[in-house]
């Protein structure tokens, strides 16, 4: 089981980026999907979860500038962040979960500043 993510990176305050993580292995047909972030010297947190069904969930820090979203035929998960801020500095973790299987991606490292 692999998740790759990718699309981190600088952006000033307001900016945008869209992250990627592409799944592969036993659980790449993953049933649901999750997106959490690590800032330093602070907890891992979950952000955004995108179930089976289609439904997602977002933390309330991100609601309304955070989309996750999901390409099945490429057995990937995206998040989409407009508006972004300096707090939303961390490295973003993506998760996979198909029955009693969850596996996590390695992180991409997300800097909000000018």
């Amino acid at each position: 089981v692999q998740l790759q993510a990718s699309g981190g990176g600088l952006v000033q305050p307001g900016g945008s980026l869209r992250l990627s993580c592409t799944v592969s292995g036993s659980i790449r047909n993953f049933n649901d999907g999750s997106w959490y972030r690590q800032a330093p010297g602070k907890e891992r947190e979950w952000v955004a979860r995108i179930y089976g069904g289609g439904t997602t969930d977002y933390a309330e820090s991100v609601k309304g500038r955070f989309t996750i979203s999901r390409d099945r035929a490429k057995n990937t998960m995206y998040l989409q962040m407009n508006s972004l801020k300096p707090e939303d500095t961390a490295v973003y973790y993506c998760k996979a979960v198909r029955g009693v299987v969850t596996s996590w991606g390695q992180g991409t490292q997300v800097t909000v500043s000018s």
